[in-house]
């Protein structure tokens, strides 16, 4: 608020329409300065409201002109709690006439702008109540009705006001009602003296509100609506927070939530207040986005037309400003229904102010920047028109005035070019609802018809869609009528495809086993790219067409506004989902959101490589990153909840080191996790806790604590599958190793395939300090001399051994990682030369065999060879990944993929790549044979076996 006096802040002012009127007020303020007396002759000569205020207050009013605003209003707020001041209900009708005097003044004087002028208004309401609310509760207590001692209960016992609607989000009109919840926390009181409390709750409302709304010779302070309360044609005008959570979480309304959005405790207990709305928020702000609130807030928007009767072509004489075309209840309903679908996803969204909301969703992509413009400064005039129609009279109408007369009163009123008036007016409520209305009425027309499918088998494609009518997913008439709206997009799509039995066939999969249809198919309706999408995954892709119809919450991530940006790396997603579970206290609660999150950049990444996005290399990449940041975040998550029971981790801790794809990050869409958990206890024996434990027992039952976090079933699934039979000592070994037991072992006892696999381990979770020392063990392993012959040697055993277990699936031509040539052969190649040649922190094979080129263990052909067919393999088993997670034929797959497949690959058509990769696989056996010299003595068979897998 300015600090300069009101008098000399003054910047326009109401021309004078009632001329006797403006004389009179000219007269009594014949002492005020000139600019001052205008706006009062001004303002007097248009409202026969305000000129009865200045009349009124008139010496109150010369002393306010002399300071600035916000200084008088805060002593007006002091004036009401001065108890000197008289009866309670005189102070507070005081208090309002001046606020209302004051508040109107600054508007039309251009002092302040709207909001200023709302939340002045706000403040006043909200100083009301608490009053009120205070001294009538006292009065209980001092009359007996209320045994309790306010000093222990809280000076409101435990009652308490939620602000509804405008006066929640600081935006009371000139003349508004206010909207209120009265609650009171049950909790305070024994069970036994609840129909007691209740009563003395409800005789403390219904005084409130005869204190509040009652009209005496001061006037009233605010009418008081009680009706956003659950049921309120059935419950009492105070209700306590248990059975009011109980209604929304059972019966609540789209509605009901819409309004929740702006509530706020304003008066009374009011932490009670924000407990309950925060035991509210999962019935307010849906986990999933919530497309479905569309069409209940266009049914509401038709219903309340209907009820107003405000259908009809645009007229500007009676034309009403808040529900009617391109009003301000539309653009409250077009923001609070965005917020409705995504606020349960991001809490940045959930603003109380209409304003403040419209620039989060902008800022968040949700809204177009010149929508928002357009509409923010529309709702803007919009209000400050509302308060001129207000002010003339003190009515909460919203009605522009029905006769000419009426309608040069509000212009002079508004100091408004009588030329331009009408027109701008007209303008921007049409403009408003051009923006508004396709939001909600997208769905309205009527649907086109289907188009024809040349399906290879009419009669079954007939059969499968004949069998959608039973679907759970379109149990209810509200689904089937979304659903038939969707068709003719639905088979469009379809008929695209390259076998459209397939898609058709994959759909019907998807929605088989989908629960219910009306949120989805609100989604596909809203967003129809996210309807192709699904279509196109049909087509081609058959593994994520599955996993999607099992986890269809997942297709809400495809509209955030970075889904088709380049994926991000494990810095960044570490830091992102370790944020997310810190906000959460229940342990099986972060664990499920992580499985939610992990989902969807899971599936994100799929769909990069479906669409060409990204390359296969980058998806292995994405696909490590988001398990690395997976481990880094969940087991700290899993050490605190450990260490509850048994106590924090002994000595230095333990980190989590990555081996096999996730180490070398080449995951695919199907991949395992292969990890070793190495701890140091620093010489501590046992852990200090409720129930302590040895150290190896520690280590070894928090080790499985990480493995059920990440593996175990729950609502949301698993995260991934874990192998642990790399770690020292394989099964027979503990499950957590320390970092001396691990670095004696590597140096004694491990076989050359364990030091094969430690050339792609590296250390992705744990405390930094133990990290860089298990780096260190690592690197000594590496940097240790290893006899060249017995490690070829070892080396052939276990591709001999290979070959034999393996032999039906190396049989199979696009089997990419068993037999001669192919993955597999390629890395223990890789491998070996690695650590044959001391070669260290590479982890990915093409990595290595570059390097084992530049040392000379490998001519340049060589490994140039090598990493071709490598990337080529490699590329070939990400894309398969996406179909299936067994090797499969790509002709059996959707085109889509045959088409990806080929497109990364470089080659025309099926034959030409599988001729490819025989030709690669070929050239790569004849290097690796040649390089691995003659027969090997023999090794365990399960070490062969382990190094296979």
């Amino acid at each position: 608020m300015i600090s300069e006096p009101l008098a000399s802040s003054i910047v326009t002012a109401p021309r004078p329409h009632d001329r006797d009127r403006a004389r009179e007020i000219a007269e009594i303020f014949a002492d005020v300065p000139e600019t001052p007396r205008e706006l009062l002759v001004g303002t007097a000569g248009c409202s026969g409201f305000l000129d009865g205020l200045m009349r009124r207050e008139a010496d109150w009013l010369r002393g306010a002109l002399g300071q600035p605003p916000g200084r008088t209003m805060k002593e007006v707020l002091a004036a009401m709690d001065a108890e000197d001041g008289g009866p309670l209900g005189a102070r507070l009708r005081i208090a309002k006439r001046r606020v209302a005097l004051l508040a109107g003044l600054a508007d039309l004087g251009g002092v302040w702008p709207v909001l200023t002028v709302t939340q002045a208004l706000t403040d006043l309401a909200d100083r009301a109540v608490a009053l009120g609310l205070r001294d009538l509760v006292a009065e209980e207590v001092a009359r007996g009705k209320l045994k309790v001692d306010l000093a222990e209960v809280g000076e409101t016992a435990g009652m308490f006001a939620l602000a509804m609607g405008k006066m929640g989000a600081g935006e009371l009109n000139y003349s508004s009602d206010i909207d209120l919840v009265m609650m009171f926390d049950e909790s305070r009181y024994d069970p036994d003296d609840y129909a007691d409390v209740r009563k003395v709750f409800i005789r403390v409302t219904q005084r409130l509100v005869k204190l509040l709304s009652e009209a005496t010779v001061e006037g009233y302070v605010f009418r008081v609506d009680l009706r956003l309360r659950p049921d309120p044609s059935v419950t009492p005008v105070c209700i306590a927070t248990d059975p009011a959570e109980n209604y929304y979480e059972s019966v609540g309304r789209t509605w009901e939530r819409a309004a929740f959005i702006k509530a706020r405790p304003c008066a009374g207990a009011i932490e009670a207040g924000w407990d309950f709305l925060e035991r509210l928020r999962p019935f307010i702000w849906r986990r999933h986005l919530d497309f479905a609130a569309i069409e209940d807030a266009h049914d509401m928007r038709l219903r309340i037309r209907e009820h107003k009767k405000l259908t009809g072509p645009l007229e500007l004489l009676g034309h009403d400003v808040k529900l009617g075309q391109g009003g301000i209840r539309e653009i409250e309903f077009f923001t609070q229904t965005r917020q409705l679908i995504t606020g349960g996803r991001d809490p940045d969204l959930r603003q109380r102010d209409t304003l403040g909301a419209m620039e989060a969703l902008t800022a968040k992509g949700w809204v177009e920047p010149a929508t928002a413009a357009i509409l923010s400064d529309a709702y803007l005039a919009h209000r400050a028109l509302e308060h001129r129609l207000q002010m003339l009279e003190d009515q909460q109408t919203h009605r522009m005035p029905t006769t000419r007369e009426g309608l040069a009163r509000l212009m002079d009123f508004c100091a408004a070019d009588p030329k331009r008036f009408e027109k701008e007016l007209l303008d921007r409520f049409r403009t408003v609802h051009e923006l508004t209305e396709p939001f909600f009425s997208h769905g309205a027309e009527a649907p086109e018809a289907p188009p024809e499918v040349e399906f290879a088998d009419p009669e079954a494609a007939e059969k499968v869609m004949q069998g959608w009518t039973s679907l759970p997913a379109l149990r209810s008439e509200r689904a089937r009528e979304i659903f038939r709206r969707l068709l003719p997009r639905i088979l469009g799509q379809i008929a695209k495809s390259a076998s459209p039995d397939q898609a058709l066939n994959l759909f019907d999969g998807f929605l088989r086993v989908q629960p219910a249809g009306v949120q989805l198919f609100s989604l596909m309706e809203a967003n129809p790219k996210v309807l192709d999408l699904i279509v196109d995954i049909c087509g081609s892709t058959p593994e994520l067409a599955r996993s999607l119809g099992q986890n269809a919450g997942v297709l809400d991530a495809v509209l955030s506004r970075d889904f088709y940006r380049p994926l991000r790396g494990a810095a960044d997603l570490r830091h992102e989902l370790a944020g997310k579970l810190a906000e959460i206290d229940d342990y099986e609660t972060a664990l499920n959101l992580a499985r939610v999150w992990t989902k969807e950049r899971r599936f994100r990444i799929g769909v990069h490589l479906l669409r060409g996005i990204a390359s296969p290399e980058e998806a292995g990449d994405a696909y490590s990153a988001v398990a690395e940041a997976v481990l880094a975040a969940l087991g700290p998550l899993v050490a605190h909840d450990f260490a509850k029971r048994h106590g924090p981790p002994p000595g230095a801790g333990a980190v989590i080191v990555a081996l096999g794809k996730l180490g070398s990050r080449e995951m695919t869409a199907s991949s395992d996790l292969d990890l070793i958990v190495i701890y140091d206890a620093e010489g501590v024996e046992s852990s200090e806790g409720r129930r302590p434990l040895p150290v190896s027992t520690y280590y070894a039952r928090m080790t499985q604590a990480i493995i059920s976090a990440l593996s175990a079933p729950m609502a949301e699934g698993i995260l991934y599958e874990v192998d642990m039979r790399l770690r020292p000592s394989g099964r027979q070994g503990p499950l957590a190793t320390s970092i001396s037991s691990f670095a004696t072992y590597q140096e004694k006892e491990a076989w050359t395939w364990e030091h094969l696999a430690l050339t792609r381990a590296r250390v992705v979770a744990g405390p930094h300090l133990l990290a860089g020392r298990v780096s260190e063990a690592i690197d000594a392993v590496m940097a240790r001399a290893h006899d060249p012959e017995k490690v070829l040697a070892d080396v052939r055993d276990m591709r001999r051994r290979l070959a034999e277990a393996k032999e039906a699936a190396a049989a199979n031509p696009w089997e990419v990682k068993l037999g001669p040539g192919r993955l597999m052969d390629i890395e223990l190649l890789a491998q070996a030369g690695a650590l044959i040649n001391g070669l260290a922190h590479l982890h990915r094979p093409r990595r290595m065999l570059s390097r084992l080129a530049r040392v000379g263990w490998l001519t340049g052909p060589e490994a140039d060879t090598l990493e071709g067919a490598h990337a080529a393999l490699t590329a070939t088993q990400q894309i398969l990944r996406l179909a299936s997670d067994r090797t499969r034929d790509p002709a059996e797959m959707g085109q889509g993929l045959v088409d990806l497949l080929l497109a990364a690959t470089d080659q025309p058509d099926l034959d030409s790549l599988r001729e490819s990769l025989s030709i690669s696989a070929e050239a790569a056996d004849a290097i690796i044979r040649r390089k691995l010299g003659g027969e090997a003595e023999e090794r365990p068979d399960a070490a062969a076996s382990k190094a296979g897998e």
